[in-house]
Order: C-alpha cells, then sequence, then structure tokens
C-alpha cells in the first residue's frame, strides 16, 4: 500500500530549465506527494546559464533525486507505483528518445516504463520552430499514449510578469494529476473572481 503518491520529474537540457524547478517548488505545498527527480547532463548545464539556482538547490526541492546512470533505481521497475511522470522542458532529443523508445538513461527509462504501464507521461517540449522530425516523433509519442504539453502562455490571467506567466504554464502541467495550487488561474473561475469580461 502507498502511502504517498509518487511523481517522477524528468528535466532534460531543453531552455526552459525554469519551469522543472517552478514544478518542483509548487508540488512541496502539498504534503501527500512525494517527487523523483532526474536531471540530464544537457538539464545541469542549463540550470546554470538560465536561473540562478545551484544544482544542490534544485535537488533539495525533490523528495528524491536518482543517478542517471542508476538503471536499477525504483522508478527503472513498473512494480514501483508511481501517478506518473513529467519532463519539464523535454528536449527534442529526449522527445526521440522517448518516441523510439530508446532508453539509454534512466530519464527514458522512466519514460518507457510510464508508458508500458499506462500512466500519465506528460512531455512539457521547449523547441521552436518545429521540423518534421520533431512533429513525427511528438505525434508518436502522443499515439504511444503520452500528452503533449507544450508550454503555451497563457493571456487570460494578465500575467503581470515571467514568473506568472511560468506559474501559470506548471499549474496546468499539475492539473493534468489532479493538483490544483490555490492561485491556479482557470478560465471560468478567473473570470467570476475578477468580474471580468472576455473581450
Amino acid at each position: 500500500m502507498v502511502s504517498r503518491k509518487r511523481l517522477v520529474i524528468g528535466i532534460s537540457g531543453a531552455s526552459g530549465a525554469i519551469l522543472g524547478i517552478e514544478l518542483l517548488k509548487q508540488i512541496r505545498q502539498f504534503a501527500e506527494w512525494e517527487t523523483h527527480l532526474l536531471l540530464t547532463s544537457g538539464a545541469r548545464r542549463t540550470i546554470q546559464l538560465e536561473t540562478s539556482y545551484t544544482i544542490k538547490q534544485v535537488e533539495a526541492l525533490a523528495t528524491t533525486v536518482h543517478k542517471l546512470g542508476d538503471v536499477g533505481a525504483s522508478v527503472a521497475s513498473g512494480t514501483f507505483k508511481t501517478a506518473g511522470m513529467v519532463i519539464v522542458p523535454c528536449s527534442m532529443k529526449t522527445l526521440a528518445g522517448v518516441a523510439s523508445g530508446f532508453s539509454e538513461n534512466l530519464l527514458l527509462r522512466a519514460a518507457d516504463v510510464t508508458l508500458k504501464e499506462r500512466r500519465t507521461l506528460v512531455l512539457v517540449p521547449r523547441e521552436t520552430p518545429l521540423s518534421r522530425i520533431h512533429l513525427r516523433n511528438l505525434l508518436t509519442a502522443s499515439e504511444a499514449g503520452a500528452l503533449i504539453l507544450p508550454p503555451m502562455v497563457a493571456y487570460y490571467n494578465n500575467p503581470a510578469n515571467v514568473q506568472a506567466m511560468t506559474k501559470q504554464i506548471v499549474c496546468k502541467i499539475l492539473d493534468v494529476f489532479e493538483i490544483s495550487p490555490p492561485d491556479f488561474y482557470r478560465w471560468g473561475e478567473t473570470l467570476a473572481r475578477e468580474g471580468a469580461e472576455p473581450e
């Protein structure tokens, strides 16, 4: 019997590392959830380039941190029960690995396990423009059961800054797992709360 809900979080080397960091921060509000973090070498580099966080600070946000080369880790097995996995941001290299079932590291193996066990796999791709190869891989991953959730900026919540935009995207990801931070803006509820009308 699992006493806590588990979510595997993979951060790959695409731009947008702050999305993965914000996801870790938001889910910490919910004591019933534990997180299992996987960082690629590209993610470590991007965190250093794009954010003010150290790798140790990011790892400290997770319940458990797994080494990328540890293919014997708990998340490598389908018998380790989880609610699913999020790869945020998801690089095109990682997407290609997921789409082809090429489990060369623990992040890709965990994604493969999530799909084969019919659990929720959320991919948050960060690339633009998208080539035909990228689009084919996204379609293949979707057909295999992954949910493709590009980090599209919402405007209906009138974001004041990049932080607000980031948080709204992260809340959309968490909503897939029925996790709702108190300041998550929903379309109908946002209008009712603020008394606004769509233009």
